[in-house]
């Protein structure tokens, strides 16, 4: 297994042949700025380790020895829209991305209100350059991790939404990235960004599958911007091989009077980072934060949350649940900051953890930070098993034990569950849950 170094060197190597593969390719001179500033950053970092307290349970080097060859340029091998898990609904424009690149073949675009946009990011680069150069890579920074720094790095695709004012979308836009690794070990790093302007609606389905159960590392990042008065509905659903690596962060700025809530569905991957961080950035908004791991096997599943009430008057609610049964380890470490002016802030924060198995591990840090006199914030977290009392109700009442069990851990998913707008995704993942009680038995 590579060293650490030798890993950060072995990247460092693999972007001078990506640079050079798109010598000849025409970019802006700001875009390349990005790149090279990444890049840069990466090299004087590295890395994470153990070390750092925010990847402590997080080992990377597993990741950081992988040999992953970026993918220069998009190929369908052979894939069709039905060998794809692509989740979501049939209503809405759908983006699809095959290892990190646009699918015109398995995209479906519908017509959108004057003004709204949905299409790849490499497209926007020329056709909306002022918006991206505005927002692109200003929220979720090179210098906040090396995987933020990675992928801007590596940048070549991803989805670009934009809404303008007071536009509604009534239909769901659904993103779908799917990897195919094949001979090689790949390396992809989807870029989204989502700007809505004030008082507009949409709704984002943003699912990562596997075509293959490959060896591959996917390493995404979501900035979204929310205008005052905007409301956003956004689910990630991640669902890839369960060999792959997979490191997602989706960071949220918000304006004022803003609703937005996002729920994070974790059910594949052998080891996952998520990191989901919003600013609340003016008076008045509204933001949601929940999650649901199911683990098993030896998956790795890490959930890290950072709310930023950076203005008063704001409201939170976080509520991540994990379900782990085999060797599967779950992190949670959830951060909520509230900023001296930051007055009548009202946060939540729960983390409810259900151990299936005595070889399961749960390690939950939640945890507040407060600089403001007036404010009601709570948090807490939870670690159990199956409660003994409530199987023995069911179990008398003629319910064979597998069944109970399977009815107990499906209650404890389904307030995630229900709270997910989108009637076809909560109907698919309802029955991926089921589906998956009854194989682990």
């Amino acid at each position: 297994m590579k060293s650490r170094n030798a890993g950060k060197e072995y990247y460092l190597d693999a972007h001078k042949a990506f640079e050079k593969a798109r010598r000849n390719r025409e970019e802006s001179s700001w875009m390349q700025r990005l790149r090279a500033d990444a890049i840069s950053s990466f090299a004087a970092t590295g890395f994470p380790t153990i070390h750092d307290e925010d990847w402590k349970y997080f080992d990377v080097s597993p990741l950081a020895a992988l040999d992953c060859a970026p993918v220069f340029d998009y190929k369908l091998n052979g894939l069709a829209s039905g060998g794809i898990d692509t989740l979501g609904t049939d209503k809405g424009s759908r983006l699809t991305f095959i290892n990190g690149q646009y699918s015109a073949e398995l995209s479906t675009p519908q017509a959108l209100p004057a003004g709204a946009t949905v299409c790849s990011l490499a497209a926007a680069l020329t056709a909306h350059a002022e918006v991206l150069q505005l927002h692109l890579g200003r929220y979720a920074t090179a210098a906040q991790s090396a995987f933020n720094a990675l992928n801007m790095a590596f940048l070549q695709d991803g989805a670009f939404i934009y809404i303008p004012d007071g536009i509604v979308i009534e239909e769901p836009i659904n993103l779908c990235f799917a990897s195919k690794s094949g001979d090689a070990t790949t390396m992809t790093h989807p870029r989204n960004l989502i700007v809505a302007g004030k008082n507009s609606q949409v709704t984002i389905i943003e699912s990562y599958v596997c075509a293959r159960d490959d060896v591959y590392f996917t390493n995404s990042v979501t900035e979204v911007v929310a205008g005052d008065g905007a409301s956003i509905d956004h689910y990630k659903v991640q669902m890839e091989s369960e060999q792959a690596f997979h490191v997602g962060t989706m960071q949220v700025q918000t304006g004022r009077d803003c609703n937005f809530a996002s729920h994070s569905i974790a059910l594949g991957g052998k080891m996952v980072r998520n990191n989901a961080n919003a600013v609340l950035g003016a008076e008045g908004t509204t933001c949601t934060l929940n999650g649901l791991v199911l683990g098993h096997g030896e998956q790795i599943i890490d959930n890290h949350t950072i709310m930023d009430h950076a203005q008063p008057r704001c409201n939170s609610h976080e509520l991540y649940a994990n379900i782990l049964d085999g060797k599967a380890r779950g992190v949670f470490n959830g951060k909520i900051f509230v900023r001296p002016d930051a007055q009548k802030t009202d946060a939540k924060q729960s983390n409810r953890n259900l151990l299936l198995s005595r070889d399961a591990i749960i390690d939950t840090k939640p945890q507040l930070e407060i600089f403001a006199d007036d404010v009601k914030c709570t948090h807490g977290a939870t670690i159990g098993q199956l409660d003994e009392d409530a199987l023995f109700y069911l179990r008398a009442r003629g319910i064979d034990k597998d069944k109970a069990r399977d009815i107990l851990t499906y209650a404890f998913a389904s307030e995630i569950i229900d709270q997910i707008k989108v009637e076809p995704l909560r109907d698919r993942l309802s029955n991926e849950l089921l589906s998956r009680l009854a194989r682990g038995r």
